[in-house]
C-alpha cells in the first residue's frame, strides 16, 4: 500500500501526484509495509479469534431481529390500548379476548385465565434475552482462553529456541493480544444490545400485566355495584 505513489508516477503524464519517500533508503516502508492490517489481524487470533467473531454476528443479528420484532409488537400493542372493545391479534389484543370470553365467571376464575394468559404471552417477548446476557459472558472469557492458549504457545518456543529472537514469540504473544481485544469488542456492544432488548421487552410485559391487573379490578368494580 505504500508502493501506489511509486506506481501512479509511472504511469502519470506528468501531473502532481503524492507518493511516500523513505529517507532511510527503503528500510521504514519495508517496516511499515510488514505491519498487518486488520485482516491479518484477525487471522492471529486463530481458531478462538474466529469462533469470537462468528458469535458477535450470531448476537448482533438476534438482536436486530428480536428489536425489530418487538418493535412491531409494542406498535401493535399502542394501537389495541386506543381500542380496548376489539381485540386484535397481539399479546394484548389475546389477553382481552379471554376477558371478554370469561367476564361472566367469578373474580378467582377470571384472574387465573387472566394469568394464564398472560404467562403464555411472555415467553415469545422474553425470547433469545438469555443468549445475549450469556453471549456478553462467554466472548470475554473466550478472548481470556485465547490469551491463554497464545502465552503457552509464547513459553513452548521459549523453550525451544529460547529468548534470544523475538520473532519465534511474536506469534502466540499476537494471538494472546488479539484474542482480548476481539473479546472485549463482543462483549461491550453486546452488553448494549441486551439493555436495548431487554428494556423494549420489559415495557411490552409491563403494559400486558398492568391491563390484565386493570380488567380484573374492572370486574370486581363492577361486582361491587352489582344490587344484590
Amino acid at each position: 500500500r505504500y508502493m501506489t505513489g511509486a506506481t501512479s508516477i509511472a504511469s502519470s503524464a506528468g501531473e502532481l501526484i503524492p507518493f511516500t519517500i523513505d529517507p532511510i533508503r527503503g528500510q521504514l516502508i519495508s517496516l511499515m509495509g510488514a505491519a498487518p492490517n486488520l485482516t491479518e489481524r484477525v487471522q492471529q487470533g486463530g481458531v478462538i479469534g474466529y469462533v469470537i467473531l462468528t458469535l458477535g454476528i450470531l448476537v448482533v443479528l438476534l438482536a436486530i431481529g428480536r428489536f425489530i420484532y418487538l418493535l412491531l409488537v409494542d406498535r401493535k400493542i399502542q394501537t389495541q390500548l386506543s381500542h380496548l372493545d376489539t381485540p386484535g391479534n397481539n399479546p394484548l389484543g389475546r389477553v382481552l379476548q379471554v376477558f371478554q370470553d370469561n367476564k361472566s365467571d367469578n373474580l378467582e376464575h377470571l384472574e387465573l385465565k387472566l394469568g394464564e394468559a398472560v404467562l403464555r404471552e411472555l415467553p415469545p417477548i422474553s425470547r433469545g434475552l438469555s443468549f445475549l446476557k450469556i453471549s456478553a459472558a462467554v466472548a470475554p472469557l473466550l478472548g481470556l482462553l485465547g490469551t491463554v492458549t497464545g502465552m503457552i504457545i509464547t513459553f513452548q518456543a521459549i523453550t525451544l529456541f529460547g529468548a534470544g529472537d523475538p520473532k519465534l514469540m511474536a506469534g502466540g504473544i499476537s494471538q494472546a493480544l488479539v484474542t482480548t481485544v476481539l473479546g472485549l469488542v463482543v462483549a461491550i456492544p453486546t452488553l448494549l444490545l441486551h439493555n436495548l432488548v431487554n428494556s423494549k421487552a420489559n415495557k411490552i410485559t409491563q403494559i400486558i400485566e398492568q391491563e390484565a391487573v386493570a380488567l380484573v379490578a374492572l370486574r370486581s368494580e363492577s361486582l361491587v355495584d352489582k344490587p344484590c
